[in-house]
C-alpha cells in the first residue's frame, strides 16, 4: 500500500477562532474527558484539554462566543476564564498578590492541620499496645474534622459533579472517606466498638468475625491525608515540568532605556514601538528584536538558542530580544515588539506543543471517561457479592471502600502532558522547538532525512571567491555593479554574498542603490530585472557549450572546488561567472554521521549543479545525491521516497524548501531560515548546530518511551490493585497511599526528561570523499 503524505493543515477560515481557557477544578483524566465532551457538543467546536497545564485550547466559529464557551465549561461543573496577561507594572508599582498563591497557602494549611489531626489516629490504630481506655473515642473526635473539613474539597467537587451528572476521582475519594467514617460511627455507637477497654489489632489485610464491628478511622483520615499530600507533591512536580517555559517568560525584559533630548528615560517594554531606539548596557538583556544602530558588542544567546558561543554584533547586525549584552553599549532600533518577537514565537511554539496529545493519550482519555463510572459499578458489585455470599458486613464494606480508594485515573491523565511539558521545555533549552506531540510521534519513526545544502549543511554565509568576465565584454566592475543591483531584491544567500562582495569592491557605494524595475525571482533558478537601463539576469549556468570563453572553464573550475557557479547575463549576452563559496558548517560531518548511527538514511537534495553537489556529498560521505533540484523536484523526491515505504524528514531553510517541508512526513527548518520554511515545518532548530537534528530524534524517542512507560504503569497499576481490593486483600489506608504513589511515579518519571542530555559524537579522524571515520561517543 502506498503511504500517504502528511496532510498539510488547511489555513484557518476567516470565521474560525482559537481560544485558550484556563479551566479550574480538574483533578483527573475523567474531568478532562468531561470538559472536552461538553465543549464538543457545541456546533463547530473542537477542544483539547490539558490536565497538567489546566488549559483548554478551543477551535470554534465566530458565532460561538467566548462567553458561550465559559458557560459550557461551568455547566460541566468546572470554572473557566481567559488567561490573564502578565502584568507590566511601572517601576514604582508593586503587583498585587496573586490568587493562585492564596490557594496554595490554603492547601498547605489544610494539609498541615489534616496531618496533625491524623497522625495520632494512625498511630493509635496501628499500635495496639498504645490503645488506652476509650482511645477509640479520642480517635473519633480527631477524625471527625478530617473527614468533614480536611476532605471538604473532595466532597465539594464530588457534589458539584453529581449535580451535573458526572463522576470523577473526587467522587471516589469522597465516597471512600464517607463510607469509612460512617461505618466507624456506626461501630462506635451501635456496633459495640465504643465499649471502654476495647482494643483493635492492626492488620494489613481486612479481618472480621470476632463479633465486634471494627473501626476504620485510620482509613477515614489516611485517605484524605495521603491524597492531599500526594496532590501537593504532584503539583510541585508538575510545576517543575514547566520550568523551562517559565524561564523563557523570564527572559523578557520588563523595562528599557530609550534616548531622549535630555539624556535617557526608562519606560515599560509594552510602550516600545517598531522603529523606536533603545539602549542596551553591558549585562542587560536586549528588550526586543531589532537592528544595532551604534556600538559593538557580543550577545549571549545561550538561553534562547542553546548556542554557547557569543555572537559578535555591530551596526547593521540583528539583535534578538532576551539576549544578554556581554560587551559594550549598544543602541538598537526596534524591529518587532510584543507577540512578533522571536522570543514570543518560541514561547508560543512551546506552549502549543505542551497542549497537544499523542494518539495513545487520546485512547487513555477515552478509557478514563468511563473509568470512574466503571469503578463505582465494581465497588457496588463487590459490596453486593460479599453480602450475598454471607460474608461479614464490615468485610464487605472494607472491600468496597478499598476499590473506591485504590482506583486512580489521575495517572492516566498525567501520563502524556507531564512528559510533553518536560520534553518540550528541555527541547527549547537545547534550541529544538517541536510544534506538537504529533510531530514528536512522526519524528520518532523517521528513517530518511533529505538535507538541503545551502544554509543547512553549509553556513549560508556566501562569499565570492572568483569573478571571471568574458573577453571584450562590459568588464568585471560594471558586471559586478549590475549583478549587485538586481540581487539586492533577493533573500537568497547567494544574493547576499554577491551584494556584500560588491559593497566591498565598488568605489562608489551610492551606485549600488539605484532602483530596479520588473524584478522577478524564480525559486531554484535565479533573479532578473532592469537596472540602469540594462536587462540583467543572475541565474544558474545552463548549457556550457553556448557560453563564450573563458566562462565554461570558470564554471567547471568553480564546481570542481565545490563552489557554486552563477552566470550573469546582460541584455541576453553572458557577461561573467561568479564562483560563490559557502563553507560547510563545522559540525556537518559529525551531524550526518550521527544520523546514520541512529539508523537514518541521509539524502542530499540541492539546486546546485551536480559537480558542486558531489563535492559537498563527498566531504560528508553522503552517497545519494540529487542535484539541480528545483522546488517541484524536491517535492517529487519526497513523494518517490514515500512511495518506496520510507518515512521522510526534510531539513531546509529557504522558500524553495517550503513545498518539500510541507509534503514530508516531518519538516525540519533551520531557525535562521525564511518564514515560509519555518511556517511549513514541524520542528524548528533555533540553535545554529546541525547536530540538533540528531538531538531532536533522540529526544523524541526518549519522550515517547517515557509516555509509554507512564501509560503502562497507569493501566497496569489499576489492573493489579483493583482486583486485589475487590477480593479483600487491600486495606483502604494502604489503597490511598498506593493511589497517591501511582500519580507521583508518573510525574517523577516525566521529570527525568528535564535532565536529559544528548550524546555527542567526537570524530577522531576524518577522511573526505566517502571514506569512513573513526567515531567515539561522549555523553555531555
Amino acid at each position: 500500500m502506498t503511504p500517504q503524505p502528511r496532510p498539510v493543515p488547511a489555513p484557518q477560515q476567516a470565521d474560525e477562532r482559537t481560544t485558550t481557557l484556563t479551566v479550574g477544578g480538574m483533578t483527573c483524566a475523567a474531568c478532562v474527558g468531561r470538559v472536552e465532551k461538553k465543549l464538543g457538543r457545541l456546533d463547530g467546536v473542537a477542544a483539547s484539554v490539558n490536565l497538567a497545564t489546566g488549559r483548554a485550547t478551543v477551535s470554534h466559529p465566530a458565532a460561538v462566543s467566548v462567553t458561550d464557551l465559559i458557560a459550557t465549561v461551568e455547566a460541566a461543573g468546572f470554572t473557566a476564564e481567559l488567561p490573564e496577561p502578565d502584568p507590566e507594572p511601572e517601576a514604582d508599582e508593586r503587583p498585587a498578590s496573586a490568587g493562585p498563591d492564596d490557594a496554595a497557602r490554603a492547601e498547605r494549611h489544610r494539609l498541615l492541620v489534616t496531618a496533625l489531626l491524623s497522625l495520632p489516629v494512625l498511630v493509635l490504630s496501628m499500635v495496639p499496645g498504645w490503645q488506652f481506655r476509650n482511645w477509640q473515642w479520642l480517635c473519633f473526635v480527631l477524625a471527625a474534622p478530617v473527614a468533614l473539613w480536611g476532605a471538604a474539597p473532595f466532597h465539594a467537587r464530588a457534589l458539584r459533579g453529581l449535580r451535573h451528572g458526572a463522576a470523577t476521582m473526587d467522587t471516589l475519594v469522597s465516597l471512600g472517606v464517607a463510607a469509612s467514617f460512617s461505618w466507624s460511627a456506626y461501630a462506635l455507637f451501635l456496633g459495640g466498638a465504643g465499649t471502654p477497654g476495647m482494643t483493635m489489632p492492626f492488620s494489613l489485610l481486612p479481618t472480621a468475625g470476632d463479633g465486634v464491628a471494627h473501626l476504620y478511622l485510620e482509613a477515614a483520615v489516611g485517605v484524605p491525608l495521603f491524597v492531599l499530600a500526594g496532590r501537593r507533591m504532584e503539583a510541585r512536580a508538575r510545576r517543575g515540568t514547566g520550568a523551562a517555559l517559565r524561564a523563557l517568560a523570564e527572559l523578557a525584559a520588563k523595562d528599557v532605556a530609550v534616548p531622549t533630548p535630555d539624556g535617557e528615560q526608562r519606560i515599560p517594554v509594552s510602550r516600545l514601538r517598531v522603529g523606536d531606539r533603545f539602549l542596551v548596557r553591558p549585562g542587560e538583556r536586549v528588550a526586543t528584536d531589532g537592528t544595532v544602530v551604534e556600538g559593538s558588542s557580543a550577545l549571549d544567546l545561550s538561553l534562547i538558542t542553546g548556542e554557547s558561543r557569543p555572537v559578535e554584533v555591530g551596526p547593521g547586525a540583528a539583535a534578538v530580544g532576551g539576549a544578554v549584552n556581554s560587551g559594550g553599549l549598544l543602541e538598537v532600533r526596534a524591529g518587532a515588539v510584543g507577540a512578533d518577537t522571536q522570543l514570543a514565537r518560541i514561547t508560543r511554539l512551546v506552549e502549543d506543543a505542551q497542549t497537544g496529545k499523542t494518539k495513545v493519550q487520546r485512547l487513555a482519555d477515552a478509557v478514563a471517561a468511563v473509568f470512574v463510572p466503571a469503578v463505582l459499578t465494581v465497588s457496588v458489585t463487590v459490596l453486593g457479592f460479599w453480602l450475598g455470599a454471607g460474608a461479614d458486613p464490615q468485610a464487605a464494606v472494607t472491600a468496597a471502600v478499598a476499590v473506591l480508594v485504590v482506583a486512580c485515573p489521575c495517572a492516566l491523565g498525567l501520563a502524556t502532558p507531564t512528559a510533553l511539558l518536560a520534553a518540550t521545555g528541555r527541547g527549547a533549552q537545547l534550541g529544538i522547538l517541536v510544534r506538537g506531540p504529533e510531530a514528536l510521534e512522526r519524528l520518532r519513526h523517521v528513517d530518511t532525512v533529505v538535507l538541503d545544502k545551502t544554509g543547512t549543511l553549509t553556513t549560508g554565509q556566501m562569499g565570492v571567491t572568483d569573478l571571471t568576465a568574458r573577453s571584450g565584454g562590459l568588464g568585471p566592475t560594471a558586471v559586478l555593479r549590475l549583478a549587485a543591483l538586481v540581487e539586492q531584491g533577493s533573500e537568497h544567500p547567494l544574493a547576499r554574498g554577491i551584494t556584500a562582495y560588491a559593497r566591498e569592491r565598488h568605489p562608489d557605494p551610492k551606485q549600488l542603490l539605484l532602483p530596479v524595475r520588473d524584478f522577478t525571482a524564480t525559486p531554484g533558478h535565479g533573479v532578473e530585472g532592469t537596472a540602469d537601463g540594462y536587462r540583467v539576469a543572475v541565474t544558474r549556468p545552463g548549457d556550457l557549450d553556448g557560453l563564450p570563453a573563458p566562462l565554461p572553464e570558470a564554471v567547471r573550475s568553480a564546481e570542481a572546488d565545490g563552489h557554486t557557479a552563477v552566470l550573469v547575463t546582460v541584455d541576453g549576452t553572458p557577461e561573467a561567472v561568479f564562483a560563490v563559496g559557502d563553507a560547510l558548517r563545522p559540525d556537518s560531518y559529525r551531524a550526518v554521521d550521527h544520523l546514520r548511527r541512529l539508523g537514518l538514511r541521509p539524502v542530499l537534495a540541492t539546486g546546485d549543479r551536480a559537480a558542486t553537489a558531489r563535492a559537498v556529498a563527498g566531504h560528508l560521505a553522503v552517497t545519494e545525491v540529487h542535484a539541480e533540484a528545483r522546488p517541484e523536484d524536491k517535492a517529487d523526491l519526497v513523494r518517490t521516497l514515500q512511495e518506496q515505504g520510507r518515512r521522510v524528514a526534510v531539513v531546509g531553510d529557504g522558500v524553495n524548501d517550503a513545498a518539500a517541508l510541507a509534503l514530508a512526513d516531518l519538516g525540519i527548518a533551520m531557525g535562521s531560515g525564511t518564514d515560509a520554511a519555518i511556517g511549513a515545518a514541524d520542528v524548528t532548530l533555533v540553535r545554529e548546530d546541525l547536530q540538533a537534528i540528531a538531538d531532536a530524534v533522540r529526544l523524541a524517542r526518549r519522550t515517547l518511551g517515557t509516555i509509554r512507560t507512564n501509560l503502562g504503569w497507569a493501566f497496569g497499576y489499576n489492573l493489579i490493585t483493583v482486583p486485589l481490593a475487590a477480593v479483600g486483600l487491600l486495606n483502604p489506608m494502604l489503597a490511598a497511599a498506593a493511589m497517591s504513589a501511582s500519580s507521583l511515579l508518573v510525574v517523577g518519571n516525566s521529570l527525568r526528561l528535564r535532565a536529559w542530555r544528548p550524546r555527542r559524537a567526537t570524530t577522531t579522524a576524518r577522511r573526505p570523499h566517502g571514506s569512513r571515520a573513526q567515531t567515539r561517543w561522549e555523553t555531555t
